[in-house]
């Protein structure tokens, strides 16, 4: 730029700050999309009927009484039909309450719960 007289120098530097400006913030923009559109898949993947449907199932076999026979239809069928592992289990003690451990998770959502009832 030797032989740029003082103001050409000006503009051509001017120039290079104002599309370094651009490109900066042309890359804040993408990230700023890409984590908004990552952060509403992940909250449409959370699969909150099917915890629900699974959990009224599990709980309402354990208070019929019938949790053995139930308990391999539901970890089949879970998995045949939604993809998901499900497992709990329903140990018994002494006390009065009646404990229920449920644990579903479908590759993407884990869940675990430890429901109780009197």
């Amino acid at each position: 730029m030797a032989g740029l007289n003082e103001e050409a120098q000006w503009i051509v530097l001017m120039g290079f700050v104002v599309s370094f400006s651009f490109f900066f913030l042309a890359m804040i923009l993408n990230q700023s999309t890409v984590v908004g559109q990552t952060t509403a898949e992940s909250v449409l993947e959370f699969p909150k009927n099917d915890i629900r449907d699974v959990r009224s199932v599990i709980i309402e076999s354990v208070r019929l009484g019938e949790p053995g026979e139930v308990h391999n239809d539901i970890r089949v069928l879970s998995l045949s039909r939604k993809g998901a592992v499900v497992s709990y289990s329903h140990p018994t003690g002494l006390d009065a309450y009646t404990h229920i451990i449920i644990h579903y998770n479908n590759g993407v959502t884990e869940y675990n719960e430890n429901w109780t009832s009197s």
